[in-house]
Formats: structure tokens, C-alpha cells, sequence
């Protein structure tokens, strides 16, 4: 064979190229390992590691009515996440990093958002290609207004009730703490669909009282979670549209996960409700994802905010633009209060000397 004059190697000196980068690779294969992950949920393979401990594939899938091989595969692919962990001889188990997020009596579990995320939020994600080539005001002429969609019926109406409880309950608790609740009397929870911080501010606050302000598609939801949770009279639901009423008078008005539905425009009118409706010297909350100041990290913040472009009119927003929306809507003392998880608090104070006619505020 004559020798290779072009200096490239020959079948016999071939060199491999260097392995595709670690990030990489995640992002090539998240659609596959996010199915994965649901998949594995929704048929309760987590719910029997926890309950019968450490299993080999075979006796997972014999205990569940699956596919061994199907079911091999998906395990395979979680242990390379390492998402599930495995012994030598084959047995599987949750490690406990992963358990509280994969177990469903956790507060922690995250069942609910992974249906969300594969059976809304990948299909809203075709739309992205249309915002990218036509923008997003021409993509979205033809669409229904994005609440319009999600609750147009029972079941996709449940399933996202049940995704923004997972996201937001647990940590609720602690930006009751963070945002100082004890002087507050009546809380109004802006949007807030089935409650998750309403109930959350309600068991850790025994003489407070709060107010659901959202579209009467969630009625019957705050009314299930008033009733697990005994809150009786304390926690009220007021039908409304926060794009077309007035907000109810309180003296804590709360927005979770909703400011970051809509661009600064809706953002800022709706603050000036806010800060319309509330006493003097009230507070307004505003929790939300943050990005850090360098606008692109955490992962799971820049992940989201690509998702909401497709799906709703917002986006994810620093700290500091929370800051200037607040200030600009008339709040004083503004300031930010970070929680471990990946919720955070933006508060600010309505002026003590500002007018407002008289009667009771809740």
C-alpha cells in the first residue's frame, strides 16, 4: 500500500478524536434523560426502590408489570445521570441526594413538574423555531392568551396546579421566613393558583388570614387544599383576572411565579395594583427563579426562561430588574432575600403616609 503523502493517518494510524465535552453531552441528550426520568416516575420504579429497597432490573420489572428490558435501559441511563446508583451485583437504589425529589410524600417531589415539563411544556417547544425566525409578537398573533391554553381543561388545567404545588409549597415555608409575615393580618396571594404559599404562610402564621386571587378555574383546588390542611375561614378565594380587576385590599399582596409570566410592561401595572390595593406601610412579595447577575446562570433558571418564551409572554429576570420594577411602581425599602432552593424573595414597602380611602384594609 502506498504510503499516505497528504499527511492524513490511514486506517491503520487512525487517532480518535477527543471525547464530546461533559456539558456537551448533557445538553445533547437531556431531551432523552428528562423522558427517562418521568417515565421511570409515572410507573412508580422510585416509589418500590423506596419501599423494598435495593433491586435488580429483573425483580423491578416483575414487581411492576414491565418490560425487563425496556425498563434495563431506563435504569442504565438514570445510573449514568446518576440519578440511581447500583451494586455489584446489579442492585439498584436511589442515592440520597436524589430521594427527597423522586419520593412522593416528600414536600420535595418533583413528579408533577417532570409530567408538566413532558407533556406541555415539550410540545409548546416546537413553537420556539416561529419566535426564533419570526419573533415572538408575529409567532404568537394567532395563539390563544398562554392561561387560556393551559387551563382549557380538567386534565391540563390539573396538571399544572400540580407543578406549580411541587415547585413552590416546600419552599414556601421558608420565604414565609424570609419575608418577616407577623405584623401581617390578611395576605393576598396574587395568582395564586392552588395555594401553595397561601397554605404555606397560613400553618406557620396561626392568627393570619389569607385571600387566593385567581381565574375560577382553581376554586376547586384551593378548596381541596383548605380542606386537607384545616385552614377553614382563614383561606378565602377571590374569582378574578388580575389583567382586568382591581387586586383585593390587604396588607401583604404576594406574587409567585407570576411576574415572570409577562413582559416589564404588564409587570409594572400589575405592581401598581399591587400597590393601589394595599394599606400604608404594606408589603409586596415577589418570588421568582433569579437569575445571578451575570443574566445567564443557574442552569435551571436559563432552562426555564427559554421554556416560558415558547409558552407564556415573560421571562426570567435578575434581582436587580425586580429592584427597578418595584421602584419604578412606587415601593420603597426594597430589598432581596435568598432561600436555599431555587425560589427567591423580592419585597418592597408601601410609603407608611401614603393616601388611601378609609375603612378596613382586609
Amino acid at each position: 500500500m502506498a504510503p499516505n503523502t497528504r499527511g492524513t493517518p490511514g486506517p491503520a494510524t487512525e487517532v480518535a478524536g477527543p471525547a464530546m465535552p461533559r456539558p456537551l453531552e448533557g445538553a445533547v441528550y437531556g431531551l432523552l434523560a428528562t423522558r427517562a426520568l418521568e417515565l421511570a416516575v409515572r410507573h412508580g420504579v422510585f416509589r418500590e426502590l423506596a419501599e423494598h429497597g435495593p433491586s435488580r432490573d429483573g425483580e423491578l420489572a416483575t414487581a411492576l408489570g414491565l418490560d425487563r428490558d425496556t425498563l434495563g435501559r431506563l435504569l442504565t441511563l438514570l445510573r449514568s445521570l446518576e440519578v440511581v446508583t447500583a451494586d455489584a451485583e446489579g442492585r439498584y437504589t436511589v442515592p440520597p441526594h436524589s430521594r427527597p425529589y423522586l419520593d412522593g410524600a416528600d414536600p420535595r417531589f418533583l413528579g408533577g413538574f417532570l409530567r408538566h415539563l413532558v407533556e406541555s411544556t415539550a410540545d409548546q417547544l416546537a413553537h420556539l423555531e416561529a419566535c426564533l425566525t419570526r419573533g415572538k409578537a408575529a409567532a404568537d398573533a394567532a395563539l390563544p392568551e398562554p392561561f387560556a391554553r393551559i387551563y382549557r381543561d380538567e386534565e391540563s388545567t390539573d396538571r399544572f396546579l400540580d407543578a406549580m404545588w411541587q415547585l413552590s409549597f416546600d419552599v414556601s415555608g421558608e420565604l414565609v421566613e424570609l419575608a418577616g409575615l407577623d405584623r401581617v393580618h390578611h395576605l393576598v396571594d396574587v395568582g395564586g393558583a392552588g395555594g401553595p404559599f397561601a397554605v404555606a404562610a397560613l400553618l406557620r402564621r396561626p392568627v393570619l388570614r389569607a385571600t387566593v386571587f385567581d381565574l375560577p378555574q382553581v376554586a376547586g383546588r384551593l378548596r381541596q387544599a383548605g380542606l386537607r390542611f384545616r385552614l377553614g375561614a382563614r383561606l378565602a378565594f377571590a374569582p378574578g383576572d388580575f389583567h382586568q380587576d382591581e387586586l383585593p385590599r390587604g396588607d401583604c399582596l404576594a406574587f409567585g411565579y407570576i411576574l415572570s409570566d409577562w413582559p416589564d410592561e404588564v409587570c409594572l401595572e400589575l405592581l401598581r395594583k399591587a400597590h393601589r390595593a394595599l394599606a400604608p406601610g404594606g408589603l409586596v412579595l415577589v418570588m421568582e427563579r433569579l437569575f445571578d447577575e451575570d443574566g445567564y446562570r443557574p442552569l435551571a433558571t436559563a432552562a426555564m426562561n427559554l421554556a416560558m418564551h415558547a409558552e407564556t409572554q415573560g421571562r426570567h429576570r435578575t434581582a436587580a430588574e425586580y429592584l427597578g420594577l418595584l421602584r419604578r411602581a412606587g415601593f420603597t425599602d426594597c430589598a432581596v432575600r435568598r432561600s436555599g432552593r431555587e425560589k427567591h424573595l423580592v419585597l418592597g414597602r408601601r410609603s407608611e403616609s401614603a393616601l388611601h380611602p378609609p375603612g378596613r384594609w382586609w
